[in-house]
């Protein structure tokens, strides 16, 4: 935290969530791409996406809401 109270957001952390985009494979629906570590892991409909391609990674109860665990890019948590 800095002098007024306020935390610094991580410059890198290790999961990143890309913006809603439509996506040619899926139709109508849209997706957020999801990268650990700079490799393409799948494309997330909904939280518990995220959460389960995290398991897969290593993760045994991965905390999405983490700053320095996840950075969710084009809007939070709850944009789908």
């Amino acid at each position: 935290m800095d002098e007024q109270g306020t935390q610094d957001a991580p410059t890198n952390p290790p999961v990143v969530v890309h913006p809603v985009q439509p996506h040619p494979m899926f139709g109508d629906r849209s997706a957020r791409r999801v990268e650990v570590r700079h490799e393409l892991v799948g494309y997330a409909f909904q939280r518990g996406d995220v959460e389960e391609f995290l398991r897969r990674a290593g993760l045994d109860d991965p905390d999405v809401a983490d700053p320095d665990l996840v950075r969710w890019m084009g809007g939070g948590i709850e944009v789908w």
